[in-house]
């Protein structure tokens, strides 16, 4: 069913072995089979659970409940001891400076040219100035989030902001905007729009960009536009962006980005491709501003904290509204900052080009559940059509 939400429905929000992110030796499952095996745990042992009571009602089946109920409860104690488990720290020899925008959902005709060029000031000294506390070295790479303003990757105003930030710190800036296809197209005559995030070289030059692969429907595109085409009150509201092709990382200097944005995190094997595909530090930008104070963020950090264990890599995560926050490869929160605040994380995290099971293989558990279940009900089936009278 979950392989089913993911593949078909395309929206596998908070599969039920997320909540097993916390417990470190048990989500260690997920760097063979991924979340599906953590999910397939959850339910065989509550399976286990409602067959000790359902036995129990049975008479010919009465003295077995017991030694069943027991065995469960067993194995629950036992999967759930990991909790109280904690590995030694995941050694870190990179920075990495997160910059939370935090700024409020805006129409685009609130956008002044007096609020665009104060946000942009803003958030220049956020990325060259150390955070309180912080150590005053360089850090390896700035992030900025997913675009929550009209930053368009053709504006010469934004592209030399950025760039001025490259250069006067010395280093590797990777900052959410709205791309086109060509540099020089107005965003009023491009023909293509592209949620992106554009990777700027330490010597100013924007030399490298992924776009968005895959896009949150009827809220970036609408599917099926001319079936939806009587819904013009609904499609104008929705953004129109064009999808990303490629999952290729992105090279800073020695190490290699591996770059999803907002909703693509929660897509077990679009993550993993990355990985697989050389990325050697996760690189998630997002605006969680639209969740606003639901529990919504919350579930979305710990989707992302899947993705670093499944795929034993370093996960730097940038958001408008938070959680910023630098998650390792267990999981782990190590480094974050409140919510709702303009500032900025230097971000503990590392390189490393080992693959799992799980970035090797991809979804292998899921499908062979799926289809042992297919031929469990098919040979159900057959057997009952042949004893019927």
């Amino acid at each position: 069913m979950e392989l089913a939400r993911t593949r078909i429905t395309g929206f596998p929000w908070d599969l039920l072995g997320i909540a097993q992110v916390d417990n470190i030796p048990l989500a260690r499952i997920a760097t063979v089979t991924g979340v599906y095996g953590l999910s397939f745990e959850i339910m065989v042992v509550n399976t286990a659970l409602a067959a000790a009571f359902v036995t129990r009602g049975e008479k010919s089946q009465r003295g077995k409940w017991s030694p069943l109920l027991l065995a469960t409860m067993g194995a629950m104690v036992v999967l759930q001891a990991g909790r109280w488990v904690s590995p030694p720290p995941v050694p870190a020899d990179r920075v990495a400076r997160l910059v939370q925008a935090n700024v409020p959902i805006l129409q685009g005709s609130d956008w002044t040219k007096e609020y665009f060029d104060g946000t942009l000031r803003d958030l220049s000294v956020a990325s060259l100035e150390s955070p309180a506390g912080a150590s005053s070295s360089r850090p390896d790479l700035i992030v900025w989030p997913e675009s929550p303003a009209p930053f368009y990757a053709s504006d010469p105003a934004f592209r030399d902001g950025v760039s001025n930030i490259a250069r006067e710190a010395q280093t590797w800036a990777l900052v959410g905007n709205l791309g086109v296809r060509n540099a020089s197209e107005t965003p009023e005559h491009a023909t293509e729009l592209y949620n992106s995030a554009s990777l700027v070289s330490p010597g100013g030059e924007w030399v490298g960009r992924y776009d968005k692969v895959h896009l949150v429907p009827f809220g970036e595109y609408v599917p099926f536009k001319r079936v939806f085409s009587f819904a013009g009150g609904l499609t104008k509201e929705v953004g129109d962006f064009s999808s990303g092709t490629s999952r290729a990382p992105l090279r800073a200097g020695s190490g290699r980005l591996g770059v999803f944005i907002c909703y693509e995190s929660i897509f077990p094997d679009e993550v993993r491709q990355l990985a697989a595909n050389g990325a050697e530090v996760f690189v998630n930008i997002s605006n969680d501003g639209w969740y606003g104070d639901s529990g919504a963020y919350a579930q979305h950090l710990k989707q992302a904290r899947m993705r670093a264990v499944e795929n034993d890599r370093w996960l730097l995560r940038d958001t408008n509204t938070g959680v910023t926050a630098s998650i390792d490869p267990y999981g782990r929160v190590v480094a974050s900052i409140p919510r709702k605040i303009r500032s900025a994380l230097d971000a503990p995290y590392a390189l490393t080009n080992v693959t799992t099971f799980y970035t090797r293989h991809g979804d292998w558990f899921a499908y062979l559940c799926a289809i042992i279940s297919a031929a469990g009900l098919l040979l159900h089936l057959l057997f009952r059509a042949r004893t019927e009278p």
